[in-house]
């Protein structure tokens, strides 16, 4: 009967993983009624926005068309990008124009890979920490970790499943009832993730569940105007740009770095 002590090992992988995103996933919930938060200001600015909706990599994005768009940087569609004007108007603007460095002109992918780094992106982040609107590093990362572990508990149910069904000396019709047992802890850990999925999407993992109702009040974005568009990259991310020439000069930039 070693098929049960594999099936004991499956339950308890599932078990103890599902559980941990459990704990996790309740933690990561909103802040205690008497916790501190920082005052926050009625409105976010487009860098706090885009962080809530997409996190450091959309702040990049952000500075990298409002320059484009004011003229202060010019995107090619090879993946380039080229000063015109070195005076930002922020610290995220002018972390970008250092990240391109004293020639004027480097590819795109290292400038987001700089500005998502730049200590103005992280200081921007513990402002909306503190406001309870954005989800702390350790949170996030303790949830993704979780996940992980639920998916390698899947995984390794079906690695014992069919270890058990191939084992060599078993009457027949055994593979059945081994395999219907093994089924469970396998729709436990699935089931898990389908419900992690459901809960989390299409919410963004930087906002916390105040962030997320911030980000759900914003009105769509009028097209035509420049603050428009910003408004749209800041949610929606590079998806929203409609000129072909500069999506194309932002979508290289962001392959490049993946």
């Amino acid at each position: 009967m070693l098929w049960v002590l594999l099936l004991l090992v499956a339950w308890g992988a599932a078990a103890v993983s599902c559980i941990r995103l459990c704990l996790v996933t309740a933690g990561a919930a909103p802040l205690p009624s008497g916790a501190a938060r920082a005052p926050v200001s009625p409105e976010l600015n487009l860098y706090e926005t885009a962080f809530l909706a997409g996190g450091p990599q959309r702040v990049a994005d952000l500075a990298l068309v409002s320059m484009h768009l004011r003229r202060r940087l010019l995107l090619a569609r090879t993946g380039w990008a080229t000063v015109v004007d070195p005076e930002g108007r922020d610290e995220v603007e002018r972390t970008v124009i250092r990240a391109i460095g004293p020639e004027g002109q480097s590819r795109i992918a290292p400038i987001r890979a700089a500005a998502a780094a730049a200590d103005a992106v992280r200081s921007l982040a513990d402002r909306l920490v503190a406001a309870g609107l954005a989800v702390p590093h350790g949170a996030r990362t303790d949830l993704e970790s979780a996940a992980r572990a639920v998916r390698g508990a899947a995984v390794l149910v079906v690695v014992l499943a069919a270890t058990a069904m191939l084992m060599p000396g078993q009457e027949t019709g055994y593979a059945g009832p081994v395999a219907a047992w093994f089924g469970l802890p396998l729709v436990l850990t699935l089931g898990c993730l389908a419900i992690a999925r459901v809960e989390n999407h299409p919410y963004s993992p930087w906002a916390s569940p105040s962030g997320q109702r911030w980000l759900d009040s914003l009105p769509a974005p009028v097209r035509g105007a420049d603050r428009d568009l910003l408004a749209a990259v800041a949610v929606r991310g590079v998806g929203a740009v409609e000129d072909p020439d500069l999506r194309a000069a932002l979508l290289s930039g962001a392959r490049t770095a993946g």
